[in-house]
């Protein structure tokens, strides 16, 4: 694991919600494949193209990623600035009772997958479609897990997947905590059981 790999990932889960599904899950793929000169070069122009405002610590995330991995000092120097993340213009459903064909593949890589802690899934209302949003606390490695679910569901038909590979202690973002709390859990490890 890399410092540079854990700070973008940070970052592209600090930016889920704000910037565009087409474009994040892209992003996400390339870091998980190794595209770090794909995401040097494109993540600062598209922050600026889509107008998207970093705060202090994203910018700090942005410049340890892409920074290290060649982008220009002229275009990290160019993002704009934000003072806080806006709460998110979206709503968060659990969505239909039971697991589906695609639901039932990601819980089989999630479960085998070390440090995961536990498996949520949300529907997404209040922009483009109703995407289904998938929501993984812990998992070693989480840029890694998040480009193998993503693949997974493309499998499944979504074109523009969602998933949100988060730390399993700590405060999450706004999108995730509104995530979270219209989501439903599809598994937990035993480990957090016993916790709870």
């Amino acid at each position: 694991m890399t410092a540079a790999d854990q700070a973008c990932h940070e970052l592209l889960v600090r930016l889920a919600g704000r910037l565009p599904d087409e474009l994040h899950w892209r992003l996400r793929d390339w870091l998980a494949d190794g595209g770090q000169a794909a995401l040097s070069a494109t993540l600062p122009r598209e922050l600026l193209r889509h107008r998207v405002g970093l705060t202090d610590d994203e910018r700090e995330l942005l410049a340890a990623a892409v920074g290290q991995w060649g982008a220009s000092r002229r275009l990290l120097d160019a993002v704009l600035p934000a003072h806080a993340s806006d709460e998110p213009a979206v709503a968060f459903a659990p969505g239909p009772d039971g697991l589906d064909q695609a639901a039932l593949s990601i819980l089989a890589v999630v479960r085998g997958h070390p440090g995961c802690v536990e498996l949520r899934q949300a529907w997404r209302s209040g922009g483009r479609g109703r995407p289904r949003v998938v929501l993984v606390l812990g998992g070693e490695r989480p840029w890694v897990l998040t480009g193998t679910l993503q693949r997974v569901l493309r499998a499944h038909g979504d074109r523009t997947p969602c998933v949100e590979v988060l730390p399993p202690h700590g405060e999450p973002p706004s999108y995730h905590r509104a995530a979270i709390m219209g989501s439903v859990s599809l598994w937990r490890s035993v480990a957090a059981l016993v916790g709870t």
